[in-house]
């Protein structure tokens, strides 16, 4: 449920909120929506709440505090096409279910953009726990696996299908064609990095070959990006695979709301040869250095206490876990600390167009 708080869209706790309904029968399969006479700001849909251009505010953990209908109206900027976002969460048993269409809840394809493929609506279904619990090991992030689903109904996939040496490209300017997981291919190009082009717009997100928008960092219109003015830490603007949820940059501590600061940093000297693939050097197609600059992905390495997040990107914060934007590589998250969620999982055209993506 969404409330107006200071001139700004809040997404609020609507557990006082919500009805429970169970199918005809007595089924044990319980659904919560939100009330529709409790939505006070339904636009022309009377079943959904407007979060168009909405900056979060709610840093509740649970995926089924955040149960409700909610539409955007935004516009591709460089093509001038105006498009219509559709988020509906529901929760079932254990699980919260996302069902959305994957068009944002911001303008998108500024100026500073070069999109391979023009985004087009999409027919999305994602499952999380709603009780999440960490796993003994934590696990890779991987191509197959989407990262996460953030409340705007917009999908996190950290990595690129582009890999130094793989796919029929030139060396130096692959961009397609890499699958595997982050430890699989050492040499995965880092879509964030100034050396590479990968024509990601200013919410850091492009489209895949079927036109699905998706963020590869921060989705920079979601939360307030300076903690100096904020009288709270960040908000939760989405879920990871795992059911954890993803926090915007800043935390707080001492009562005081700061950034935080990733525990990765970039390996020193040259990068050495590894099986399989051929060491990448200054010269080849878009390559900037054979030193560790930033430029693939396996040029990082995590210290831990570094900074404030563990190796996965996150911390826990009044009990509660969660991943936090960073400024700095790994940008998001950097692998799950929980069992990622199967509907999260690709398969068929859409792991095909993950890896044959931009």
């Amino acid at each position: 449920m969404l409330t107006l708080s200071n001139n700004t869209l809040a997404i609020i706790t609507a557990s006082a909120l919500i009805t429970t309904l169970s199918a005809c029968g007595g089924s044990d399969d319980e659904v919560i929506l939100v009330d529709p006479e409790a939505d006070l700001l339904a636009s022309s849909n009377s079943d959904a709440t407007d979060i168009t251009d909405t900056l979060f505010t709610n840093r509740n953990g649970s995926c089924s505090q955040y149960v409700g209908q909610y539409q955007s109206s935004v516009t591709d900027l460089q093509n001038a096409a105006d498009f219509n976002g559709s988020v509906i969460i529901s929760r079932s048993g254990d699980e919260c279910l996302f069902t959305v269409n994957e068009i944002p809840n911001h303008n998108f394809n500024d100026a500073s953009a070069a999109f391979a493929t023009n985004v087009a609506e999409q027919t999305g279904a994602y499952r999380v726990s709603a009780l999440p619990i960490m796993a003994d090991t934590s696990t890779a992030l991987s191509l197959q696996t989407t990262n996460a689903i953030m409340l705007n109904g917009v999908l996190l996939d950290m990595l690129p299908a582009a890999c130094f040496g793989a796919g029929n490209e030139p060396l130096g300017e692959e961009r397609i064609g890499c699958g595997g997981d982050e430890i699989d291919h050492p040499w995965r190009y880092d879509a964030m990095s100034t050396y590479n082009r990968f024509g990601t717009d200013e919410h850091n997100a492009h489209a895949q070959p079927d036109g699905t928008y998706h963020y590869h960092a921060n989705p920079m219109a979601m939360f307030e990006q300076d903690c100096g003015i904020l009288t709270l830490a960040s908000p939760v603007i989405g879920f990871a695979a795992d059911g954890f949820p993803v926090y915007g940059s800043c935390f707080e501590e001492n009562g005081i709301a700061q950034k935080a600061r990733s525990s990765y940093r970039l390996k020193s000297g040259k990068r050495a040869d590894i099986t399989n693939y051929q060491t990448p050097e200054a010269g080849i197609g878009l390559i900037n250095s054979d030193n560790y600059d930033g430029q693939f992905r396996g040029d990082y390495e995590y210290v831990e206490g570094l900074g404030d997040l563990d190796e996965c990107n996150g911390k826990t914060v009044d009990g509660q876990y969660g991943y936090y934007v960073t400024n700095a590589f790994p940008w998001v998250m950097a692998c799950f600390k929980g069992t990622p969620n199967t509907t999260l999982i690709k398969t068929g055209n859409a792991l095909d167009n993950r890896l044959h993506s931009h």
